[in-house]
């Protein structure tokens, strides 16, 4: 899978000194996405996601996080068009947050509210939102946008404690997706784990409840009933290869 936080590509911490003359246009064009096959995801959006997409856990041990598929092949999102624009109906936080992002948060550390200046939307034009007002006072636009990253902040604390769940009750399997296109092409897409049916089945009464009563269960079934989503991938796919956006 692809390294998902190359969209930032320099994030640098949010200050009045520094940004007092800062506007933001953030509009509908996803094209910083283009290049990504996956997006990180946090557990609160699986329900909506696993009705249009497969969700999938990738990397391993605590670095695992669960990830949206956009893409069969590197460095190709099926989901953003030629133009730009997001071809589906639900976009996940993790692109809905860009340009900015948390940093710091280790130990005793606090987190910080960045952007990245290197966004094509961050101007000093006035065009778009502005981030201080001209005292040098936050806008209700950079309130509203901090507010988001904290509870997307919150909602990956809750995920880690999800993946966490996964592995400690050994649920997890490696996976691999090919399919073929009508020109012959194979794809194939790989490096990422699921969840074992079997091994999900297999599990004492007493760890089901748990995950019942935690709401985690749910987050599985929604993950599984998910991965029925990759035959829509691959329409996409055909569709692209004919020569015209996804659709």
């Amino acid at each position: 899978m692809t390294k998902q936080l190359m969209i930032y590509e320099n994030a640098v911490p949010i200050s009045p000194e520094e940004h007092r003359n800062i506007s933001v246009r953030q509009g509908t064009s996803f094209g910083f996405a283009a290049a990504l096959n996956s997006v990180p995801l946090v557990v609160a959006e699986f329900e909506k996601a696993s009705a249009e997409y497969p969700i999938i856990f990738a990397g391993e041990g605590e670095a695992m996080t669960p990830a949206l598929v956009v893409g069969l092949r590197t460095d190709e999102n099926l989901c953003v068009n030629a133009d730009g624009t997001w071809d589906g109906d639900y976009v996940p936080a993790f692109l809905r947050r860009y340009p900015f992002v948390f940093s710091g948060g280790a130990e005793d550390e606090p987190f910080t509210l960045c952007i990245d200046t290197a966004f094509d939307g961050v101007n000093e034009d006035g065009k778009g939102e502005r981030l201080f007002d001209s005292e040098g006072n936050r806008t209700q636009y950079l309130n509203t946008m901090l507010q988001f990253a904290s509870d997307y902040q919150t909602q990956h604390a809750v995920t880690r404690r999800f993946t966490d769940r996964l592995r400690a009750l050994d649920l997890l399997e490696q996976a691999t997706a090919t399919a073929s296109l009508q020109d012959g092409a194979r794809l194939s897409l790989g490096g990422f784990q699921r969840v074992s049916a079997e091994r999900l089945a297999a599990l004492g009464d007493a760890d089901v409840l748990d995950l019942f009563r935690t709401g985690m269960l749910g987050v599985i079934q929604a993950h599984l009933s998910s991965m029925s989503r990759l035959s829509g991938l691959l329409a996409r796919a055909e569709r692209r290869a004919e020569g015209g956006n996804a659709a």
